[in-house]
């Protein structure tokens, strides 16, 4: 009833604090949509909206910003990383590392997969042999 009112009355963007000017943006960004429904849009917006709280509010409760009244990102990459409702966004919100850490990660992956590539270059040779 609220949302139906709030339609009529034309205040649907003061019901949502994201710019909806954005979002249909971003919506038809995508190759699948070639038009966007006003309540499509405000429903998109009110839903992103209530998640980034809830996603903010659990991070809070959840992590350590809350003993310095405050939330972090390693709060969110955290929840992010622990929290299984939020694990679609592990990618978005990594762990933050040194950046000196991260090189030497970088080279070990690269060092491994060589190493990778040789036994697999050792077992074609060694198919080739049989036949």
């Amino acid at each position: 009833v609220e949302m139906a009112t709030a339609r009529l009355s034309g205040t649907e963007n003061r019901l949502v604090s994201l710019p909806l000017s954005r979002i249909r943006v971003i919506m038809k960004s995508s190759p699948e949509v070639s038009s966007i429904n006003q309540d499509a849009l405000f429903l998109t917006a009110k839903a992103t909206e209530l998640f980034v709280q809830y996603l903010a509010t659990y991070s809070y409760k959840h992590g350590r910003g809350k003993e310095k009244n405050a939330l972090t990102y390693t709060d969110l990459s955290h929840t992010a990383e622990e929290c299984e409702t939020f694990q679609f966004l592990a990618d978005i919100l990594p762990k933050k590392i040194l950046a000196s850490k991260y090189l030497k990660m970088l080279e070990k992956e690269k060092r491994d997969g060589e190493l990778r590539e040789d036994d697999d270059e050792g077992e074609e040779e060694e198919d080739e042999d049989e036949a």
